[in-house]
């Protein structure tokens, strides 16, 4: 059968199941819907504009736009079924799905984004496919792109296929460090200590840089990559002219695709300038999984039999393929906020904005037109994030510098989901490496640019905290 007959039957197949569910119900896992008609003058609430879903179940990350149409959303599930695919060792009788490895972290995407949503930290030495992971670096070139190890490469692969080594495990140790509201209650922030245990292949030295990342939500990112470059740079303030002590900038990027340097977007430094970079660096270096943009195996040279190793083919997902993963990636739904008309929430998020958290956490953009998912385009949308990089001080600096991004600068995270990654991945793990238990003690860690932040948030009173924090879980 060929494709265009298979997407046929899948529309006939679909249809049939419509009729079904206009009979006998609506599946359980579609998103919930929620009569928004009655007379509404703030709409802030639609944190995806028009095209935002009402949804707060443990799927609430996995439904596809509703702007997607008829192939389109075909399509979307067929990323959807890649996406949460195992990968297997060549060679094998599921041709379409080998290649993995030979070193990995994960045997595929869903192993670091579960629900497609947020990784979190080993529970216990030795867990694997938790959706943090070590980058590994010595140093950075002219144009401050990182030099991967010579030996471990960009990052550390805790796993491997059968007959290629590992090349070592990734530990982390916490020592408690605590500390008092202005009020006089306590807090306990966990500061970690990352080791690579049993290395493999040699000492890895003194002046290897260590990086720890967990793997974010993906909701939204075909919106993000929807904001024009102008926009973004009309928020930069590399120099603080206005003096506010917010100095965001810009990172650029080497953009493989293109050939050029690019606005980077995505990743905790803003080091890649597209979801298919992104996703492609994410198929390589993550599970093993070659691509056309990056078609040789992630095998250091002093990885003899990592080199050796039969593939799954050149590249080991097919265009195809890689273009459905590109439109899921890029086209799963932003849930609403929720309970945002609770006087609590409310008086949050006027905290929130009093404080001044939105310098950092843009609650406003307009995407600008999208020619390959029109639907992306011309929304108000609130992911609360300048998409720019910040220093956000000591505590979180991992010391590694990612093109213009320094050790000290991190790219403001979006806020919009961040109130339900416990409801869809079962914790409250946050900031870049999951140390934060919580939403508290996420912002407790802001130092640099967003200290005065925390100052003032410290002041508050308790119950001020909580109905920030409450707001904060209603995104």
């Amino acid at each position: 059968m060929n494709e265009i007959d298979y997407c046929i039957l899948r529309k006939i197949q679909l249809s049939l199941v419509l009729v079904v569910f206009s009979v006998f119900g609506c599946r359980k896992d579609e998103p919930e819907v929620i009569n928004e008609s009655r007379l509404v003058t703030d709409y802030s609430f639609m944190l995806a504009g028009n095209n935002t879903i009402f949804d707060k179940s443990p799927n609430a990350f996995s439904f596809p736009d509703p702007g997607l149409i008829g192939l389109e959303e075909l399509m979307f599930f067929t990323g959807n079924t890649l996406f949460n695919t195992s990968w297997v060792k060549s060679p094998a009788s599921t041709t379409a799905v080998d290649g993995l490895g030979p070193t990995l972290n994960a045997k595929g995407c869903v192993s670091c984004h579960f629900k497609d949503g947020r990784g979190r930290p080993a529970n216990y030495q030795d867990e694997t496919g938790t959706g943090l992971l070590l980058k590994l670096s010595i140093g950075e070139d002219l144009d401050g792109a990182p030099i991967p190890h010579p030996i471990y490469g960009h990052q550390l692969q805790d796993a491997s296929i059968l007959g290629v080594s590992e090349e070592g495990g990734l530990g982390v140790t916490y020592v408690e460090e605590t500390g008092t509201f202005s009020d006089g209650e306590s807090y306990s922030l966990r500061r970690p200590t990352y080791f690579i245990y049993n290395p493999q292949f040699g000492d890895l030295g003194n002046d290897v840089l260590m990086s720890p990342r967990i793997a974010r939500q993906l909701i939204g990112m075909g919106y993000l990559e929807s904001i024009s470059e102008d926009s973004i740079l009309a928020n930069a303030d590399e120099d603080d002219i206005d003096q506010d002590g917010i100095s965001g900038k810009a990172n650029y990027v080497w953009d493989d695709l293109n050939q050029t340097y690019s606005l980077g977007r995505f990743g905790w430094k803003a080091d890649q300038p597209s979801v298919i970079q992104q996703t492609a660096k994410a198929f390589l270096r993550d599970i093993g999984i070659t691509t056309e943009l990056y078609p040789y195996e992630n095998c250091p040279d002093a990885q003899v039999d990592c080199s050796n190793m039969e593939n799954g083919g050149t590249p080991e997902i097919d265009s195809v393929g890689f273009e459905r993963v590109i439109l899921y990636v890029s086209n799963l739904a932003v849930p609403a906020q929720r309970d945002y008309e609770m006087a609590t929430v409310k008086k949050g998020k006027q905290i929130f904005e009093s404080i001044g958290c939105v310098k950092c956490h843009d609650n406003y953009a307009i995407t600008e037109p999208n020619s390959r998912f029109p639907h992306l385009g011309n929304q108000l949308i609130r992911p609360y994030t300048d998409m720019l990089l910040h220093d956000m001080g000591e505590g979180l600096a991992d010391n590694m510098q990612v093109f213009k991004a320094s050790g000290n600068e991190w790219r403001t995270p979006p806020l919009w989901g961040i109130g339900l990654i416990e409801t869809v991945n079962n914790h409250t793990y946050y900031l870049h490496d999951g140390r934060a238990r919580n939403l508290t003690e996420a912002i407790l860690w802001h130092g640099g640019e967003a200290s005065t932040k925390k100052s003032i948030f410290k002041s508050l009173s308790k119950e001020d905290r909580d109905a920030l924090i409450l707001f904060l879980k209603s995104l």
